[in-house]
């Protein structure tokens, strides 16, 4: 069963996971629009949309939702080793 250290680092995880993702949605779709001068497809799937603009959409929106989860998940696994002494379970190399 998991600790108390688990769970809070899964809760502080998961929230900055989740903050990360949600503020690069957001930066990314205003660049988006900056660039293109138009709005981001909102339903890249259908067959309205051209291929290239919901491709293009789909790849910026995929590595960049992703790599802000990674850096904001890595920036709380930084705080956590400071406030803790030690890495999560989870990131830890012998793990």
């Amino acid at each position: 069963m998991a600790d108390k250290g688990d769970i809070g680092w899964r809760v502080l995880a998961g929230a900055a996971a989740f903050a990360g993702g949600f503020a690069a949605k957001k930066a990314i779709t205003m660049a988006w629009k900056k660039s293109t001068g138009k709005e981001p497809p909102a339903n890249p799937e259908s067959p309205d949309v051209a291929l290239t603009e919901a491709v293009a959409w789909a790849v910026v929106m995929g590595v960049g939702v992703e790599v802000a989860r990674l850096l904001a998940t890595r920036a709380a696994a930084k705080q956590w080793s400071k406030g803790t002494g030690e890495l999560p379970a989870q990131l830890r190399a012998d793990a």
